[in-house]
């Protein structure tokens, strides 16, 4: 079941360095959201602390109505896809999306026979059945990004996290992937929050596109909505001719006036 993501007022500091500043957003249940922005904006930052791989320095996540506070990292149930793939190089592509089902404490554990029906609908959902012996070493650049989805997948998720998942392949393989992504998404309906620096990427994908500069949010929406009416003159700038194309700055911001 989708559950919606609640960030409360986020900061987090490295050492006298300030990187997130006063997040709030909101990801709705079932949604695909995208964190945009250029390098050091904090958007891998704002994932990881979703995550739980880093604590805030002050304000809180909800998963739902649960302050992720009171959750081990096991207990929120994150599905976490990074863009160097991360699988064991000496396990087979059916042992990598096993991982996390056999990890679980013995209680909670499936059934090997449930564990192995499980890792073949994956397989056969990112379209890699047939591969479950090969080595992550005996596959291709996307084949290996799709392992690694299916293992995030696998632990049954509330939430799936993807940090730049495509940054390492080449423009072909990227542009198909995406569209695989978002009919996947369509058919599975987790909510999904995904980091990219690539427009095309976050207006393509997502059905909202939140965009972060300096460790603060400058504007969310509808990749529509943002194309047309960006906020600012960051957010203007940022799209280029994506914004401008579609709705002339001068009428968006203030004119300065001439000197008298």
């Amino acid at each position: 079941m989708s559950v919606a993501v609640h960030i409360r007022n986020i900061e987090k500091r490295f050492r006298e360095q300030s990187v997130l500043h006063n997040i709030s957003l909101t990801v709705e249940g079932g949604e695909l959201l995208a964190l945009l922005g250029p390098s050091g904006s904090g958007k891998t930052t704002l994932l990881r602390t979703i995550a739980g791989l880093e604590f805030q320095d002050g304000g809180d996540v909800f998963f739902g109505d649960i302050n992720a506070r009171q959750l081990t990292l096991r207990e929120r149930r994150i599905g976490f896809v990074f863009q160097h793939y991360a699988l064991f190089r000496h396990m087979t592509v059916e042992d990598n999306i096993a991982f996390g089902l056999r990890a679980r404490p013995r209680s909670q554990r499936p059934s090997e026979h449930d564990i192995r029906s499980r890792v073949f609908e994956l397989l056969q959902l990112v379209q890699l059945d047939g591969l479950e012996k090969r080595y992550p070493a005996q596959l291709s650049g996307g084949q290996r990004q799709r392992v690694a989805l299916a293992r995030a997948l696998g632990i049954e998720p509330r939430v799936l996290l993807l940090d730049e998942p495509f940054g390492a392949l080449d423009a072909k393989i990227r542009k198909d992937l995406r569209q695989w992504l978002r009919e996947l998404h369509q058919r599975t309906g987790h909510t999904t929050v995904f980091v990219t620096h690539d427009q095309e990427e976050a207006f393509e994908l997502a059905d909202r596109v939140a965009i972060l500069n300096g460790g603060r949010i400058e504007q969310v929406g509808t990749p529509t909505q943002i194309r047309q009416r960006p906020e600012n003159t960051f957010v203007a700038d940022f799209l280029g001719q994506t914004a401008t194309e579609a709705t002339p700055i001068a009428q968006i911001l203030p004119m300065k006036r001439k000197p008298q």
